[in-house]
């Protein structure tokens, strides 16, 4: 309901409200007012049973109170915290009628809610002809209801539809209060038949089938049967109907839609879970052969898997396994659950899971990957199968996170697919050992590098690169002999990240060296780059010294180029003194046009990631 809601009582009770309901007038079941007649003057009073009376005085304290808490929410609409003890008092009364005479059934008139044909409101109140509007003939109330569940009511019954909200009974559906159910009554007619007879032949019906539809059972899956001849039986002095014509409107395939919508809601919060605490119930109840409830989970197993509930799943398993622990070790769920996780790894079943993973990204990956951590290590044969099939990379990281738990125990079939033919099956592999931390990694991570393939040479060496280890770093130092040019610009690239200190020691010793000057220009600037990224004040006083050379007529083309390569590398440092350095270095009129323009693009690039759309400081 929007904020815009008014409360339904007209203003303030007066100050003595505490004291409970008004006390009936004398003539009260004789007459009401809007009502008119509510009992038959010729007919004993229902009120002469004293029982009766005592729960009339009960049902109307109830009524007094829920309206006394539906001002009070009206009035203070933006407080939710406060509503439940609004209602405390009309909850009160509830539980004392409902533990006293059980089920409190509340007859719905347009003006009045009715207990054996006693009006329960003093006054006409908008709040029985929400109900009536919507069809709604019969409220039922029962025990041990629960303060929230009478919270959710009253906001239903205090919202709105000419103001967008939904229909009453379809908000009461939506909610499923258990404690709470409601009978409703809508388009029954009949051509010659006056509307009070076919009222009270309605009334009739539906006392009947209500009647046979309750039940005091704690089963979970309850129901009825009811048949024509127990209507015939039932209905006495009510004419059968005959040629009687239903007529509606046709729905369109938007309610279908929603209504679909809403079945497999239910079917999914409520039936399932339902199913599932069922079996249980039957495990609980004594084991004494173990044997023949195996079938039923494996159906239960299959039937999660279909409707892709990976957390029900979950939860089996963690309730097998302390009912096991409750009862000491008891070899029979000890049993029931290993065939359950058993079942769990079979290749049909990691197939399907597979399926998932292949078509689309899971909205709880988590789930799944508890589901396959409690599986045996037997399983991984089947989970690699899996692995190959699947070409989402968030799907493939999930899985391989889960493998690398197994390769810890069994690294074997991983060792064995170090040397496919196939460089996503070896990244997946390099990737899965560096994360189980195997004792023999590095000499895998060598044989890698030692391919042919530059792609699989690139992934592998920023796998290897995480590691941060002296091995790990020999590794990438070893690639700068590599004879692919991309591969000597990444291990130069990824060195610095290891140990800034020793990277420009080596790099500096490089660059230096007379060979250096016939490697390709992109790897020259891939080294200049490197020696800023470290960040080093020797690295930015050296490379400050190299733009600020100044060159003779032999030289020129040397310190031009140096000084280029100088630039990039004060771009790779990212600081606030390197920006200084290209600021001045734009300002100097001595500087070459090719040493101008690039300085000015590095100062542009180093400004956008130091300072983002902001002025930098002056200098």
């Amino acid at each position: 309901m929007g904020p815009q809601a008014k409360p339904l009582m007209k203003s303030p009770p007066p100050a003595d409200e505490d004291a409970g309901p008004p006390a009936p007038a004398a003539d009260a079941e004789a007459a009401v007012p809007g009502l008119g007649s509510v009992t038959d003057p010729d007919t004993e009073s229902p009120l002469s049973d004293p029982v009766a009376r005592a729960k009339v005085d009960l049902a109307r304290n109830f009524t007094f109170h829920l309206l006394k808490g539906i001002k009070q929410i009206g009035m203070y609409r933006h407080a939710e915290g406060k509503f439940p003890g609004f209602l405390e008092k009309a909850h009160a009364a509830i539980n004392q009628f409902t533990e006293q005479h059980g089920p409190l059934q509340l007859k719905v008139e347009s003006e009045n809610f009715l207990i054996y044909d006693q009006p329960l409101f003093a006054e006409q109140s908008p709040l029985p002809y929400k109900f009536y509007r919507d069809g709604i003939r019969t409220l039922l109330f029962r025990p041990d209801l629960p303060l929230e569940e009478l919270v959710t009511f009253t906001l239903i019954a205090l919202s709105e539809p000419e103001r967008g909200a939904e229909e009453v009974v379809a908000q009461l559906w939506r909610a499923g209060l258990e404690h709470i159910e409601y009978i409703v009554v809508e388009g029954f007619k009949m051509d010659e038949v006056g509307d009070q007879e076919v009222q009270v032949e309605v009334d009739k019906i539906v006392n009947f089938l209500h009647t046979r539809l309750r039940t005091d059972s704690t089963d979970y899956l309850r129901f009825a049967r009811v048949s024509t001849e127990d209507l015939d039986s039932n209905l006495e002095g009510i004419d059968q109907i005959r040629g009687a014509v239903v007529s509606g409107v046709t729905a369109d395939d938007a309610l279908k839609a929603k209504l679909q919508k809403e079945i497999e809601e239910e079917e999914e919060q409520r039936l399932f879970p339902k199913l599932v605490s069922a079996v249980f119930q039957i495990v609980e109840g004594g084991l004494d052969d173990p044997k023949l409830l195996e079938d039923m989970f494996v159906q239960l197993l299959d039937a999660m898997l279909i409707r892709e509930d990976f957390s029900t799943i979950n939860q089996v398993i963690l309730k097998l396994k302390a009912m096991e622990q409750k009862e000491g070790g008891n070899p029979g769920i000890a049993g029931l659950r290993s065939l359950f996780i058993t079942k769990m790894g079979e290749e049909q079943r990691l197939s399907a899971i597979g399926e998932v993973l292949r078509n689309s990204r899971s909205k709880h990956p988590q789930d799944i990957v508890r589901y396959l951590q409690v599986l045996d290590t037997s399983m991984v044969p089947n989970l690699l199968a899996v692995l190959e099939t699947i070409e989402i990379a968030e799907n493939r990281q999930l899985l391989c996170d889960v493998l690398a738990n197994y390769a810890k125990e069994v690294p074997d079939p991983f060792l064995h697919r170090i040397d496919s033919d196939r460089p996503q099956v070896i990244r997946d592999m390099v990737y899965i050992l560096e994360k189980a931390n195997h004792p023999d990694k590095i000499k895998m991570f060598a044989k890698v590098l030692s391919s042919k393939n530059m792609v699989v040479k690139l992934e592998v060496m920023g796998i290897i690169s995480r590691g941060r280890t002296g091995e790990c770093r020999k590794l990438i130092a070893d690639c700068l002999n590599d004879p692919v040019v991309q591969v000597r610009m990444l291990a130069v690239k990824l060195l610095a990240d290891f140990d800034a200190h020793k990277a420009l020691v080596e790099l500096s010793a490089i660059v230096k060296d007379p060979a250096f000057a016939k490697k390709e220009p992109a790897e020259k600037a891939a080294f200049y780059a490197a020696i800023g990224a470290t960040g080093l004040p020797a690295a930015i006083s050296m490379l400050t010294q190299l733009v600020q050379t100044r060159s003779t007529l032999f030289n020129k083309q040397k310190v031009l180029e140096d000084k280029l390569l100088a630039v990039q590398g004060l771009q790779a440092a990212c600081t606030i003194m390197t920006y200084k350095v290209l600021q001045e270095l734009t300002d100097d009129k001595t500087q070459p046009s090719e040493v101008h323009m690039a300085a000015k693009k590095a100062m542009y690039m180093n400004k956008k990631t130091l300072f983002g759309d902001k002025e930098p400081p002056a200098a």
